[in-house]
């Protein structure tokens, strides 16, 4: 079973997983993926800034993939 760690970037600050989470397969770690990345997005529902936050997916063998999350507010 592969081990996933899972990155945040938050605004140009990098905060690493260093423990890591056993996943069964891919699939797995882009679900873990997608579910913290809609836990940030409640979060940032309550601020009035804008927020750029992507997690980078990484195994023992380097970047796998990642996933982000952009909210701007429109010009007007």
């Amino acid at each position: 079973m592969p081990r996933y760690f899972f990155d945040i970037r938050d605004d140009g600050d990098v905060y690493p997983y260093e423990e890591g989470l056993d996943l069964a397969d891919l699939r797995a770690a882009k679900i873990e993926a997608a579910n913290t990345l809609a836990g940030i997005a409640r979060d940032a529902g309550h601020s009035s800034g804008e927020n750029d936050v992507a997690i980078e997916v990484r195994t023992d063998d380097g970047l796998v993939f990642h996933a982000a999350f952009v909210l701007h507010r429109s010009k007007q």
